[in-house]
């Protein structure tokens, strides 16, 4: 009985091989973005639970109000890891991680790598396998280095890593580290990424200085007793830095102003960071997330999967009236419902097999631009997981079932003396199918709405203007580059005839405050520059007077600031009023010139209050080189020669400034390709089901069309009936879809502080677009049966 099952469905495949195809494609794509989101969104929950203690490690939080606001900061300092475990009882171990990138040498090559600088416990707390090596004294020395295997590899090739050096920078001279042990490679579903790690280092003084309770620079982490209950360990952390902070709380309170709250600290559950946005991986931790992205591609998932199943029903129910004869044989002779049922889904199993075949080449095909858009590295490897592997059977049944128990209760319901006859109604008025088209499309619709919106707010980002020119500015980054070694610099660079100006600066790097004159406490992005840096930048100046040689004061009492600053002062005439760095012996500069506001950051984040100055001590941290138009080959040599020249022990590396602007908004341009493929998807696999219901009405209204024509209705009268009910249905489903896509855009570009309004023409394109989608569709059956003979359809008659 199985076997004549199967050979009948086989034979129908091949029978209708166009209609076999379109299912099947349409199941295939819904299944393949199933499984590639699946994949996706397995890796982002399963971030950080590979560590054999994770449910026990835990990251010390900084909370407190502010303006009556409830304030975190996930950075901490020295003090609270070893203070916590020494006095606080539950925890029974600590590690300090921090993010640092260190100067190496390799023969006569010096190079940046990142590293992390941490606690001799990292590879006790943490379960990164150690290759070579013992995890417990590996970071026990102040000249130790861990490596990965990548990093050995590439550092020493075959030689046997352990026990070699490497060169590290340490002020003005490379010194020897001692490698100790080699891990295997961090995890890609990993929160803490690295190739190094290096000792922390702290001296005794930051070790006792109270005032470094205060200091936020690092991730720490503690290990709870596994009995411990975790909100009564929070309640002694806040008696115990209550009590040994409180005097010198007190006294910085005092020096400094701000809150009087002194807030207190709670308990972050590693396995949390990955897709927390309010308190997310920072300072040497990575691959910060946002579950908004899994709930959006599942959801995008979700409804091409439910649009395929949809289409397999209208596609089979259009296709009944083919079957209809010989469903009343069988019944003649003697097959019962049941029997029927089997075997409707039977062959809807065969096609979600077929059709999941094909699935998993189509997901193996896309992998790689899946992986570019989602900044993954997954592979269909992830798949031979038992979680999964049950999952994916589920989705099989589940598919098979919802694509085929609908069409095999119909089909198996008809009466054989109605069929054989031919007085039977295949589906009524087909409510369901219609129904479930303009849910199709409203999804559809929203679809191109969402990606016609992040089109146009992308485009935005990247044209506005920043206020400045960021054309053929390079960027060349060094740590601490001093006064008198800038103007060094500059000097020499300034030599070659293609290069306009360079600049020293630190520009959106450092933050800080001061007291106005009316005695009020303000913070503001600081910066250190020299008098190139405006006019290089082409930052109008709107009040006063730019830095200037001709002023030799201006380094020691002069200061520049932009409108955002003058704003939030409500200072009515900017120009000589003062700013006092009181916790610098009362430094107090004076106000000579306002520039214009631009966005030292991108426009992801609101121009604040800026600051600029030419402090002598204060040192930089890159240069802005202006080169002349079409000479970045002969002026990037001339660059790196002078910098290895006067910066020998530093790496020369370099960024392009429009270039940097861009990568700003790297995750809107993702994420517009990623909608951009949900809504081409979404609306190729609806056009399918619109397909089946138009193949559906065209069969049903054979002989009324034959009538028509022997009537006199021409071609294009006949094309507009059958297409009239199909393009209402559209409209309908843009109906619902418009207001909905109309508050979601709305409130996605509420993220923006400077964003593109939704206006009018958005929705005039999207509806242009679907409609000409959906006529192109339906044209196709509705011409083919308005070009029919009549005569071939009359006949019988």
């Amino acid at each position: 009985m199985i076997r004549n099952y199967i050979k009948i469905a086989w034979r129908n495949l091949l029978r209708n091989k166009v209609y076999a195809l379109i299912n099947i494609l349409g199941l295939s794509l819904g299944l393949a973005c199933a499984m590639l989101i699946l994949l996706y969104v397995k890796d982002e929950v399963s971030f950080d639970r590979f560590h054999e203690n994770g449910d026990n490690i835990y990251r010390v939080v900084a909370q407190a109000k502010h303006d009556g606001q409830l304030a975190t900061n996930v950075n901490t300092g020295f003090l609270q890891g070893p203070r916590f475990a020494e006095n606080v009882s539950g925890i029974t171990s600590f590690v300090r991680v921090q993010g640092a990138t260190e100067d190496m040498k390799n023969g006569n090559e010096i190079y940046s790598q990142s590293a992390l600088r941490v606690d001799s416990t990292f590879l006790s707390v943490f379960s990164f396998p150690v290759i070579e090596g013992n995890a417990k004294t590996a970071l026990s020395e102040p000249h130790s280095i861990v490596v990965t295997e990548d990093f050995a590899q590439k550092q020493f090739g075959k030689k046997e890593a352990l026990g070699q050096l490497v060169m590290i920078r340490q002020d003005s001279a490379f010194v020897p580290y001692k490698v100790t042990a080699v891990t295997k490679n961090a995890p890609q579903n990993s929160t803490i990424r690295y190739e190094v790690l290096l000792p922390f280092r702290e001296s005794k003084e930051d070790a006792q200085n109270n005032e470094n309770w205060y200091s936020s620079f690092l991730n720490t982490f503690v290990v709870l007793n596994p009995n411990a209950d975790k909100s009564h360990v929070e309640a002694q952390m806040k008696v115990f830095y209550q009590k040994d902070a409180r005097e010198t709380f007190q006294s910085l309170l005092k020096k400094y102003g701000g809150s009087s709250e002194m807030g207190t600290y709670i308990l972050q559950p590693f396995a949390d960071i990955h897709m927390n946005t309010e308190m997310p991986a920072q300072n040497g931790l990575v691959n910060a997330s946002n579950p908004m992205y899994s709930y959006i591609l599942s959801g995008i998932a979700l409804f091409v999967l439910l649009i395929a199943c949809i289409n397999f029903v209208n596609l089979t129910v259009a296709r009944s009236v083919k079957r209809a004869r010989e469903i009343g044989i069988r019944k003649v002779v003697g097959s019962n419902r049941k029997q029927l049922i089997f075997q409707f889904l039977g062959e809807s199993f065969l096609l979600c097999f077929i059709a999941f075949s094909l699935a998993f080449l189509i997901a193996q095909l896309v992998l790689p631009v899946f992986n570019e858009l989602s900044n993954k590295a997954l592979a269909l490897s992830y798949l031979a997981d038992t979680k999964l592997i049950i999952g994916y059977i589920l989705l099989f049944l589940v598919t098979g079932l919802l694509a085929g128990f609908y069409p095999a209760l119909i089909l198996s319901g008809y009466k054989p003396v109605e069929v054989l006859y031919s007085r039977f109604q295949i589906s009524g008025k087909n409510y369901l199918q219609k129904s479930l088209v303009v849910l199709q499309f409203a999804l559809a619709s929203f679809l191109i709405i969402a990606t016609i919106t992040i089109y146009r707010q992308f485009d935005f980002l990247i044209n506005t203007d920043l206020g400045y020119n960021d054309s053929n500015i390079i960027m060349v980054d060094n740590f601490s580059i001093s006064e008198e070694k800038a103007r060094l610099f500059k000097t020499e660079v300034l030599k070659n005839p293609e290069i306009i100006d360079v600049a020293p600066t630190n520009v959106g790097h450092s933050w800080t405050g001061a007291r106005l004159e009316n005695g009020n406490d303000m913070s503001f992005n600081y910066v250190t520059i020299d008098e190139s840096y405006i006019p290089e930048m082409e930052i109008p100046i709107v009040q006063g007077r730019n830095f200037s040689e001709e002023h030799p004061s201006d380094a020691t009492t002069a200061i520049l600031v932009n409108e955002a600053f003058v704003k939030e002062a409500k200072w009515d005439n900017p120009i000589g009023q003062t700013v006092n760095f009181f916790y610098n012996d009362d430094e107090i500069y004076r106000v000579v010139g306002v520039v214009k506001n631009y966005h030292f950051l991108s426009l992801n984040q609101e121009i604040g209050p800026q600051l600029f100055t030419m402090k002598p001590g204060n040192d930089f941290d890159s240069f802005y080189i202006k080169i002349k138009p079409n000479s970045a080959g002969v002026s990037l040599e001339h660059i790196r020669q002078t910098f290895q020249q006067i910066f020998p022990l530093s790496p020369f590396s370099y960024n392009f400034k429009d270039e940097e602007n861009r990568r700003s908004y790297e995750a809107e341009e993702k994420w517009k390709q990623i909608l951009l493929f949900g809504a081409v998807l979404t609306i190729f696999i609806s056009c399918i089901g619109l397909f089946g219901l138009s193949v559906l009405s065209a069969e049903k209204r054979t002989k009324e069309i034959g009538i028509r024509k022997v009537l006199g209705a021409s071609v294009k009268n006949i094309v507009t009936i059958l297409s009239t009910d199909f393009i209402k249905l559209v409209m309908i489903s843009l109906v619902i879809a418009i207001p909905i896509a109309w508050y979601v855009s709305n409130k996605w570009l509420e993220n923006y502080p400077y964003r593109v309004n939704v206006n009018w023409e958005m929705f005039v394109i999207a509806i242009g677009l679907v409609v000409l989608i959906a006529l192109f569709t339906i044209s196709f059956q509705a011409i083919r049966a308005a070009i029919q003979n009549p005569v071939k359809s009359l006949k019988t008659e």
